[in-house]
Order: structure tokens, then C-alpha cells, then sequence
């Protein structure tokens, strides 16, 4: 079995602990957690603001994540904006751009597949302008299409709010076609890449997206690290949503202006060791490489799936995942009591309906067990896992489940 050689560069682990949960939070390697030491300990001082040395060279890390984050999506640096996470960026959209561009009867169309941070500020938009929200057809046994997406946009449709890979089935979308086609009808698209840019490289000129998003927190980096990108001519055009320090320009008792993009979306004191931590995730997925990270996890995604998919009492909902995220239950047991034998067991795994309750009630299922497979997994993870989940099936057997 082919040696994992990046276990090691994770702390986290120990040869009791199997981690995986990384489709909602993933570990962070030993360079990721020194930077951020490195700003706490070393400089802890602001940006922007300040002459001396340290608020000088935090603001110069700063601006270099920013550019990193640029170059690893191909985008223009005006055009990447630091929030706290995917929600954040989300919502931000929302309401800058969807409150002051949608009127009553426009449409706003998503899936069913989307995460609650990507469709319930739509909805909040929607309830407040006298909107529709309009769902694509899912195939089964859960993926967005372009013949659906054809069949779903209309003359009215003015926002496409979507995920390029689904948080609880893994599936990938056809971003590239989908923006193709909504542009022809003047809607723009708006993309939680949250599950992307940690398996696949992301070219936001490529795909000609109006707005992407995604989390530090996903792809090896700190917590409340968010990122936004938005086209130059839309956040050029869109007004910020919070108002204070750094951002604004002649104030004065009754009005003020506010400075150009980013800036004038980054009011505050901004997560700078969080920014900085993220430059070094990015710094670690390109010095192994995704396509190299991709071929190994989807090795032990497959050698996963071939010994479970047939276990009788197995329910699989998402076979032959493209991101390695495997959803499923025990028969007739409900997923918050398997969690519990899972991490008696030492096994990180998620329980319940993964902040996706549309997708659930697509599948008539109540809630589900998810893992995912990533960098640090081992095919020792693999077979430990494999083993419980059959002793598991067991267990609950004998308790008349």
C-alpha cells in the first residue's frame, strides 16, 4: 500500500485518532500554524495604520496573501476580498449586490444540493423584494445538469446562486457551461467554491464567474478566513455593507465616501494571522500539488468504496463521489446514534443533515452520516474505518436496530 508522506506535517494526529471530517473543517499542517504563531508572537500589531516596523510588516504579509490568493485563482487583486468565511462572502453578495438588483417577480435560481449559506440569504432577498426562488432538477441520484439548468433559466432569472461541489455529495458541476448559458440571459452567477479549491484548480477568468467564494478553514488554513472574489465591474458598482475604520474617505458630520475595492469592503480590524495562515495553506497545497493530493485521496476513495458498497446494511447516497466525500447510513439507524459508536471508536465523522436540509429532504432522508477523504488519510484510516463501520452494522444489529 503506497506510504502517505504527509501525515507527519499534520499535529493534530496520533495513531489513535482517524480524522475524517475534513469536508467541514480540514487539519492544518505544522508551516500553516507557524505562520500564524509567527504574527501573534512576532509582530500582533495592525494594518494600514501604523509607521512603525511591525504594523509595516504585517500589512506587507497581508497584502502578500491577498496576492497569493490572486494567483492561485487567477484572479486580479482588487478583485479579492478577505472575510471571515464562505458565509460571509455569501451574504455579502446578497445584500450589496441582490438587494439593490433585484426587483419583484425576478428570479433567483439555485438547487436543492446548496448549502444553507449559499441559498438562505437568497431567500432573505427574495422575501424582501417580492422575488421567486426557482429550483434546477436534480438527476439522480443528486447532480446539477446543463440540460436541467437549460430547462430551469427564464428571462426573469437575474441570480444563479450555486455550489460547484455539493458539501454532502461531492458532485461537481459544470460551472463553466452553466455561466456560458446564464450570461446569454444576463443573469449572473454566484459560486460557493467552498469544497472546490482544496481538489481541483480554480480559474476564475475561465470559468467567467461574477462572484466566488470560499474558507481558510477548508483547504488547510486558519478559521475566520473567508474569501470573496467578485468581477472588477461588479465591486466597482456594488456598495459595502459595513461602515467604519480604514474603509472610508471624507468624513464629515453628514456624509462620507469610501475607498475603492477591497478596501472599501474590509472595514475593521481584518483577520490578519488568519490571512497570513492562509497564504501558507495555499503555499503548502501548491508545494504538493493538487493534481498529485487528488490522484492519492481518490487511490483511497475508491479502495474505500469498493469494500463498502456492498455491505448489505449500508445505504450509500452519493456513489462514485469526484471529491472523495462519502455520504451514507446504517439501516434503520438513525445517523446521530451511529455517530456516537463511530467516536467511541476515535473516528471523526459528521452526523446530520450538513447545514443542507434541501438535499435531505430530496433524498426523504432525515440526516446522514458524511466523511471525506483527504491529504493526511491513510489506507491504515481506510481499512480502521471500513472495520468499524462493519462492527458497527453488527452492534446496532444485536440492540434489535
Amino acid at each position: 500500500m503506497e506510504k502517505n508522506n504527509w501525515k507527519q506535517d499534520f499535529p493534530q494526529q496520533d495513531d489513535n485518532f482517524y480524522y475524517f471530517d475534513s469536508a467541514a473543517t480540514s487539519l492544518k499542517p505544522n508551516s500553516v500554524i507557524e505562520k500564524v504563531n509567527y504574527y501573534n508572537r512576532e509582530l500582533s500589531s495592525n494594518i494600514n495604520r501604523g509607521m512603525y516596523d511591525k504594523s509595516q510588516k504585517a500589512t506587507e504579509l497581508y497584502e502578500e496573501a491577498r496576492q497569493k490568493v490572486a494567483n492561485f485563482i487567477n484572479a486580479n487583486e482588487n478583485e479579492v476580498i478577505f472575510t471571515r468565511g464562505t458565509t460571509a462572502s455569501l451574504n455579502l453578495v446578497a445584500r450589496a449586490y441582490g438587494l439593490e438588483n433585484i426587483a419583484e417577480n425576478d428570479e433567483v435560481l439555485t438547487t436543492e444540493l446548496e448549502h444553507h449559506s449559499s441559498i438562505l440569504p437568497w431567500i432573505n432577498v427574495a422575501s424582501k423584494k417580492k422575488a421567486k426562488i426557482k429550483y434546477i432538477d436534480l438527476k439522480k441520484p443528486g447532480k446539477i445538469t446543463v440540460e436541467a439548468f437549460k430547462k430551469a433559466i427564464t428571462d426573469k432569472t437575474k441570480v444563479v446562486a450555486i455550489n460547484y461541489v455539493s458539501n454532502v455529495l461531492g458532485y461537481i458541476t459544470p460551472i463553466k457551461e452553466i455561466v456560458e448559458i446564464a450570461h446569454k440571459y444576463n443573469a449572473i452567477v454566484v459560486v460557493d467554491g467552498a469544497q472546490a479549491v482544496q481538489h481541483f484548480s480554480v480559474d476564475v477568468k475561465n470559468l467567467d464567474v461574477d462572484f466566488f467564494a470560499f474558507s481558510g478553514h477548508k483547504m488547510l488554513g486558519p478559521t475566520g478566513i473567508g474569501v470573496l472574489y467578485g468581477k472588477e465591474s461588479l465591486l466597482d458598482k456594488i456598495n459595502p455593507i459595513e461602515f467604519g475604520g480604514d474603509m472610508s474617505l471624507d468624513v464629515n458630520k453628514e456624509s462620507f465616501g469610501w475607498k475603492v475595492s477591497p478596501t472599501k469592503f474590509e472595514a475593521g480590524t481584518m483577520p490578519i494571522a488568519e490571512a497570513i495562515g492562509l497564504k501558507a495553506a495555499i503555499d503548502y497545497l501548491e508545494s504538493v500539488g493538487l493534481e498529485k493530493i487528488e490522484a492519492y485521496t481518490k487511490k483511497l476513495y475508491n479502495y474505500f468504496y469498493k469494500q463498502v458498497k456492498d455491505l448489505e446494511d449500508i445505504i450509500i447516497y452519493n456513489p462514485n463521489s469526484d471529491t472523495n466525500i462519502f455520504t451514507f447510513n446504517i439501516k434503520n439507524v438513525p445517523s446521530h446514534d451511529a455517530i456516537s459508536y463511530f467516536a467511541e471508536k476515535n473516528i471523526a465523522l459528521r452526523a446530520g443533515q450538513h447545514c443542507a436540509k434541501l438535499i435531505h429532504d430530496h433524498l426523504k432522508i432525515n440526516s446522514s452520516l458524511r466523511g471525506n477523504i483527504f491529504i493526511y488519510n491513510s489506507y491504515q484510516d481506510v481499512d480502521y474505518l471500513i472495520k468499524t463501520i462493519k462492527e458497527a452494522i453488527s452492534y446496532f444489529k444485536n440492540l434489535g436496530f
